[in-house]
């Protein structure tokens, strides 16, 4: 797999000295030294198919591929004397109060202290304890609101990360900063570590520009919107096979730069979003967003939300009767949503950082603790911050008491093992390990690896084609099609489809329906087609629903005749069979005889060149088929 081959590569351009094992060394005897210089190409690992202009030219310089060099001066600064210290501080950055996110801000800060505590029970760093100094990180939209109408708030409104990325910096004393989950505060703290050169570490934005500042003092361990974004896109696109897709999200930076990146893969996959609605924090009804996205005729929708307004879209869809795939981020899946959503987060999808259904001992073992303590399952919130904070910690127990050596070790960091799993860090010092995709089914979540790397092989992907012997043309006045499903006969002798044959008529050339009905027994409907096949000799079968058409399907394998199938099955086109083309359910039985007839028109009464005609790309009676057999646009 491509990750695996990156993790191999990446590992082998480190020494020895700095391979990682997750077990605290003497502190501050084994320092890593200066990271030896690696990257990787492309960035992030991304597929050809996925990466900006691959079509069209080769850049004359990709940024983002090599390691970020630090050549100041904070390594030479000499440790403090360990007697003078009473405890290792460490500053964090969170919503912890007065925050639509403070829950998922205390559930990081459980994480984070859980690390901490277990730490200090093992002898801290040389026998002193390490110590959390927390800060709120205040909710600038909602200070903005507020301001608005006369409340006032204790920071200021955009002030208030750099006031106290400042004060733990300079009034706290910390070796290194947590924090936080809103990316627009974690980047005023990362400009801040410029100045400070203190070391800042992340486990819950996803904000892909983040470590694009080139600012060599950050580190992660949760995948960005871009992995997130190409994976759903990978997943939505090649896999599945949707075209149509929606957006819903959140209108805030979250939601706004989390789907930057979903939108760019869905444009270099050939599908650019049809459209992309977005609701403010708070609210419940989303009613008119759901109805603008009905009308534009999508196949799927992807949330970039969180789980309670995730929860009430889907069941706000299930009251509308919509019935698109819906796909989300990482902040849309849990057990929550099961609870929240019931039966309308039925065959919901969602990306994840990891897979919390493993039962190996180590991910066991943390859970089994953290509920003791916390009496609540760990979300990615918490586990997350536990491993970045471990992470930290054992770079601080490598490097010693000193910034920029504490920055080496985190920087020259490339495979880490953690509770959530293995972890692969690029040469920007963040997680590109693959992602999971959770599936509700029957009210629970299963989980199964899912990357954004194209499949080895997908049926389909370069056209299908006919290669077989070619087949005789039949007589030139009589051009038989076949009708076959359930009430055949009524639909064949419709009077609009009478009509419609009156009006194909052409001189001695007369078209003809052979109706051969599924409601009786397969068995008998099955020798009806093939004598309508070998004796009537139709030219080609349109099949009225799903199971008529898989067995139309299937003789015609043998029989090499087109088939027009009158159905959603995407499963019918998705075998390599060059014979079978799909209407969507819904569609009228005149609208496919009318592309029959014209096909028949253009290729004459020849089964082989009718199926080129349809196949061609080009429209054929008002309708165009890709060479799958698929609707084209």
């Amino acid at each position: 797999m491509r990750l695996a081959a990156i993790a191999l590569s990446l590992v082998a351009l480190v020494s020895a000295a700095s391979a990682q094992t997750n077990e605290p060394c003497s502190c501050g005897k084994n320092s890593p030294g200066r990271p030896a210089p690696r990257s990787l190409k492309p960035y992030t690992g991304a597929p050809e198919d996925l990466r900006p202009f691959s079509k069209f030219t080769t850049p004359y310089y990709e940024y983002y591929q090599a390691l970020i060099e630090y050549n100041g001066a904070a390594r030479e600064i000499p440790d403090p004397d360990l007697k003078d210290l009473a405890e290792i501080r460490i500053g964090f950055l969170a919503p912890l109060y007065d925050h639509p996110d403070q829950v998922r801000g205390t559930r990081m800060l459980n994480g984070a202290q859980m690390a901490i505590d277990e730490r200090n029970a093992n002898g801290g760093y040389g026998g002193k304890p390490f110590r959390i100094i927390t800060h709120n990180d205040y909710d600038n939209w909602q200070n903005s609101s507020a301001a608005s109408v006369g409340v006032t708030k204790d920071s200021a409104i955009w002030g208030a990360a750099s006031n106290d990325a400042v004060r733990m910096i300079y009034d706290d004393k910390v070796w290194a900063m947590f924090g936080s989950i809103s990316s627009e505060s974690t980047h005023i703290a990362l400009r801040l570590t410029l100045k400070a050169e203190t070391p800042l570490v992340n486990s819950a934005s996803t904000d892909p520009t983040i470590p694009e500042t080139i600012i060599p003092w950050y580190h992660t361990d949760i995948q960005d919107d871009r992995v997130q974004g190409y994976t759903l896109a990978r997943h939505i696109y090649t896999e599945l096979g949707l075209k149509r897709v929606a957006l819903l999200r959140i209108n805030n930076r979250y939601g706004r730069f989390g789907v930057l990146k979903f939108r760019d893969a869905s444009r270099r996959l050939g599908h650019p979003v049809v459209i992309e609605q977005k609701y403010r924090s708070g609210d419940t009804d989303f009613r008119h967003e759901l109805q603008v996205i009905q009308d534009s005729r999508v196949d799927a929708i992807v949330l970039w939300a969180d789980i309670p307004e995730a929860a009430m879209i889907l069941q706000q869809m299930q009251e509308l009767g919509m019935k698109q795939r819906v796909f989300g981020s990482h902040r849309t899946l849990g057990d929550e949503l099961v609870k929240l959503a019931g039966p309308a987060a039925e065959r919901f999808e969602a990306v994840y950082p990891y897979d919390p259904s493993r039962t190996d001992p180590r991910w066991l073992d943390f859970v089994a603790r953290y509920e003791a303590r916390y009496h609540e399952k760990p979300d990615h919130f918490a586990a997350l911050a536990y491993d970045e904070m471990g992470i930290l910690l054992d770079a601080i127990c490598r490097a010693g008491l000193n910034r920029g050596r504490i920055r080496d070790a985190l920087t020259g960091l490339t495979t880490y093992k953690g509770v959530t799993g293995d972890m692969t860090f690029d040469p920007n010092c963040k997680n590109i390990a693959h992602l999971y995709l959770g599936t509700v089914q029957n009210g629970d979540i299963h989980y199964r690896p899912i990357t954004m790397d194209k499949p080895y092989a997908q049926v389909g992907e370069n056209g299908v084609h006919y290669s077989g012997p070619s087949t005789p043309s039949q007589s030139a006045s009589d051009f038989p099609v076949a009708v076959f499903g359930p009430n055949a006969n009524e639909v064949a002798h419709s009077a609009a489809v009478q009509q419609l044959l009156g009006t194909l008529h052409s001189g001695a050339k007369r078209y003809s329906l052979v109706a051969i009905p599924a409601g009786t027994s397969w068995g008998k409907a099955s020798t009806d087609l093939v004598n309508a096949i070998y004796q009537r000799h139709v030219l080609a079968v349109i099949a009225l629903d799903r199971a008529s058409s898989h067995l139309a399907e299937q003789i015609a394998v043998k029989s090499f005749v087109p088939v027009v199938a009158i159905s959603s099955d995407r499963t019918l086109t998705s075998t390599n069979i060059p014979w079978i083309f799909r209407l969507p359910e819904g569609s009228f039985i005149e609208q496919a005889i009318a592309t029959v007839s014209q096909a028949i028109q253009t290729a004459g009464p020849n089964r082989a060149g009718i199926r080129d005609v349809l196949a061609s790309g080009k429209l054929v009676g008002g309708l165009r088929f890709a060479s799958t057999g698929e609707p084209g646009q």
